[in-house]
């Protein structure tokens, strides 16, 4: 027989087992949904997604949009994805932003730099997050009333009740158009080819802050400031921007705790770079400043974005903690629904695609990022 021969017979061969494969995948999810069915009808249980239009008749702690017992499950649910991205978001920004302060501390040479930036990351790494996070949850709700608030500068107040921090005096919908017009303006300004990355982010940081500040002068309301400052009036605050105790507590938590694997995975790139580089930068007179910016960092982001991007959707599924604390991310939403409405299997399955779109969504994010940092011809 010959080679042609083999190779079409080859062929066939893994045809056949790949549609045999097809087949019995198709049945297994078949025989399950039959199986989930059947027992549904035993215990006169209803499936679909008609119980996303009813009200849900309970309340929760935090939402970025307006709120009710009458809210239907469908926009409960929308709340809780928000409150989910919003978070994870956040963590993410903040934790590499440290991460990346620890893990260049722990680089440095320098003795005493170095030994605080490895006790940080052997204490918050080692730590199981869920006891972190009810260990601040703990001391954050044993903070003093809002009479005896800590104050800093009269404008960003901490109590019991939460944080009190100055915002935007703007409406919500504003807010959200505000994000999506520095999304499209990062988008853009990473695209230009003739700048370095470090020299991108700067300039999209200085950008954007100008643009939100002319954003927010142009539709906060006539004869008002452009801020909301927190005054206390009695035993509350208004004005400004509350964070509640639980988003306080989650944000400190899983960024402490993320933050020490993003050191290390920065403390690991900038060790990968040759000494020969960083030497060859001295020899051209280079300050240490300069060698670390435009040398060590543009070298190491290479080997640094594939194991951060595997951390930001590592910090993005740790929000789901917060059903210990009662944060309603989508994770506790979705128990509560399941508990309110017995629908266990659409609510989790909903729940799923939420998490696997916000995590695809950061991976292309990544693969984006590798694209646009890898050396021309590799």
């Amino acid at each position: 027989m010959d080679a042609a021969a083999l190779k079409t017979r080859r062929k066939r061969r893994e045809l056949i087992l790949q549609t045999l494969l097809v087949v019995a995948v198709a049945l297994i999810v078949w025989a399950a949904i039959s199986t989930a069915q059947t027992k549904l009808d035993e215990l006169n249980m209803t499936s679909g997604f008609g119980f996303l239009e009813r009200a849900t008749g309970w309340a929760y702690s935090f939402s970025l949009i307006d709120r009710s017992i009458d809210d239907s499950y469908s926009r409960t649910l929308l709340i809780g994805f928000m409150n989910t991205l919003f978070l994870g978001l956040i963590c993410i920004v903040l934790s590499t932003i440290l991460g990346f302060a620890i893990g260049t501390a722990r680089d440095a040479r320098q003795l005493g730099l170095n030994a605080v930036a490895t006790v940080y990351i052997q204490l918050f790494r080692n730590l199981p997050l869920i006891l972190q996070l009810v260990f601040w949850y703990a001391i954050l709700i044993h903070m003093p009333g809002p009479r005896q608030a800590y104050s800093l500068g009269d404008a960003l107040f901490l109590s019991n009740r939460g944080m009190m921090l100055p915002a935007l005096n703007v409406s919500p919908l504003v807010v959200l158009g505000i994000f999506a017009c520095l999304v499209l303006l990062g988008f853009a300004i990473f695209r230009i080819k003739s700048l370095q990355f470090l020299h991108k982010l700067g300039l999209w940081l200085v950008a954007s802050i100008g643009l939100t500040l002319t954003l927010a002068s142009m539709f906060a309301p006539a004869e008002s400031s452009m801020f909301s400052i927190p005054v206390q009036k009695g035993l509350r605050f208004q004005g400004g921007l509350t964070v509640s105790i639980e988003l306080v507590a989650m944000i400190l938590a899983i960024t402490l705790y993320g933050s020490a694997y993003i050191a290390e995975v920065v403390r690991g790139g900038l060790h990968e770079v040759p000494s020969g580089l960083t030497e060859a930068g001295k020899a051209l007179g280079l300050s240490s400043r300069s060698i670390w910016f435009h040398v060590k960092i543009p070298m190491a982001l290479r080997t640094i974005m594939p194991p951060l991007g595997n951390q930001w959707i590592f910090i993005m599924k740790a929000t789901t903690l917060g059903v210990a604390i009662g944060f309603s991310d989508l994770f506790y939403i979705v128990s509560t629904s399941i508990t309110q409405s017995g629908q266990t299997l659409e609510l989790m399955g909903l729940l799923m695609l939420s998490f696997l779109l916000i995590n695809y969504s950061l991976a292309q994010i990544v693969n984006f990022i590798n694209a646009r940092l890898a050396l021309k011809g590799h």
